[in-house]
């Protein structure tokens, strides 16, 4: 319990750092990534401004403080440097749509091959502006009408950009692995007072039961001799009956303490489930007829299982029992077997009982020990809310699914997938 306690703890940690590390990065990027972007639109329009080119800039001798043509754009050094560092070609159209000729002079990376495929490809597909390998590019129209795209070459920003966002990622990487190594180290430090307060409550548990056995003992005998010597009475009746409640939770307790214990291992062995089932069921069936209830059953033929057959014996047993307890007079009681032919398990098995009164809905919260949804129905059914616990338990160990609800008020179902 502990262990799985801890691991629950990492894996919150883990997910709770992993959101936080996804969220920092996720936002520095996408700011990083917008930036490029921002810079690659801000050339292309200096572009769209001057027809396409950056010849002007290049024309001559320029004041730094006053670029000429610069179109009420920011006054920077930046931009002052950008007709130089930019390389970009320009694709021109025919009036058809069809490409008339491709000016190359200012980038030297491609050929006019690829130049050309890449604007054949835009124009297939219609788009005015985008990114296609690298490239930045828009369509625009010069003040004689002609229509031309321009292609500027953004590969180094955003060569820049893939190598920031991989040494990100890298950072988060080791960032997670050394923050899981750290919360591995710590939270042992941090659970060893829960594991040795919980280790101490189980030994009490064991303890206790063992001790209280031995009186229960010394007390069935002498009822025994008295009832020996002066007959059974209705007292006598009474002290047996609270002797075998309290030895039954016993019982209960220390099973649940040592399914607890990490490492418990279950007999494991194939059995036949279909006959196990059978022979707990006939085993009710008188009870069944005495208290004026109806045993039903729908068990499929030759089932074989891997699992602990005690175990499970006692698992359907205590199902049956609750079933007997808190079934409405003269009510109806189901069982059901089936094969499961998706997912990892094998076996479905329902129990289902009609009840007087219960809220419609699911009613996991059962299987909470000692939960009692009515303190008084202890006393009239003799239960201690544990055997659900015990239960889940088994199903747990044996890495199955088990779920309780009520579809209509009027019934209770509990269905366990092994």
């Amino acid at each position: 319990m502990i262990r799985g306690l801890r691991r629950r703890f990492i894996g919150v940690s883990m997910l709770a750092i992993l959101i936080v590390l996804a969220l920092i990065i996720g936002i520095i990027d996408i700011a990083n990534y917008m930036n490029v972007d921002n810079m690659a639109k801000q050339r292309m329009d200096m572009l769209i401004a001057n027809e396409g080119t950056f010849d002007a800039f290049k024309a001559g001798p320029m004041n730094p403080m006053e670029p000429p043509n610069m179109n009420g754009f920011p006054d920077n050094k930046i931009l002052m440097e950008t007709p130089f560092d930019s390389r970009y070609f320009t694709v021109y159209l025919k009036e058809d749509g069809t490409i008339a000729s491709i000016n190359m002079d200012n980038v030297a990376a491609i050929s006019e091959e690829t130049a050309r495929t890449m604007a054949e490809e835009v124009l297939e597909k219609q788009r005015d502006s985008g990114y296609r390998s690298g490239f930045r590019y828009q369509k625009a129209a010069k003040a004689s009408g002609e229509t031309y795209y321009v292609f500027l070459d953004c590969s180094r920003e955003f060569a820049t950009f893939y190598s920031f966002l991989r040494a990100s990622l890298i950072v988060s990487i080791i960032g997670a692995i050394s923050y899981l190594i750290l919360v591995l180290i710590f939270s042992k430090l941090v659970f060893r007072p829960v594991a040795e307060s919980y280790e101490k409550q189980k030994r009490f548990i064991t303890d206790a039961s063992h001790e209280i056995k031995t009186p229960l003992a010394i007390i069935d005998a002498n009822t025994e001799v008295i009832e020996m010597e002066k007959g059974e009475s209705e007292w006598t009746k009474s002290i047996r009956n609270q002797v075998r409640r309290l030895s039954s939770l016993t019982e209960k307790l220390v099973f649940l303490s040592r399914m607890d214990e990490e490492g418990t291992r279950l007999e494991m062995r194939e059995f036949g489930l279909s006959e196990l089932v059978e022979e707990v069921l006939d085993s009710y069936d008188a009870m069944a007829l005495s208290k004026g209830k109806t045993l039903e059953r729908d068990i499929a033929s030759d089932v074989r299982f891997y699992g602990d057959e005690t175990n499970l014996h006692q698992m359907m047993s205590l199902l049956l029992d609750n079933a007997m307890k808190y079934s409405s007079e003269g009510g109806t009681i189901r069982v059901k077997m089936e094969r499961l032919t998706k997912g990892k398990r094998r076996v479905q098995l329902t129990f289902y009982n009609t009840v007087e009164s219960i809220a419609p809905g699911n009613h996991d919260e059962l299987f909470e020990r000692f939960y009692r949804e009515d303190a008084s129905r202890s006393t009239k059914t003799g239960g201690h809310g544990i055997g659900l616990s015990v239960v889940k338990a088994i199903v747990d160990a044996h890495h199955g699914k088990i779920t309780a609800e009520s579809v209509d008020g009027a019934s209770f179902c509990i269905t366990i997938r092994l």
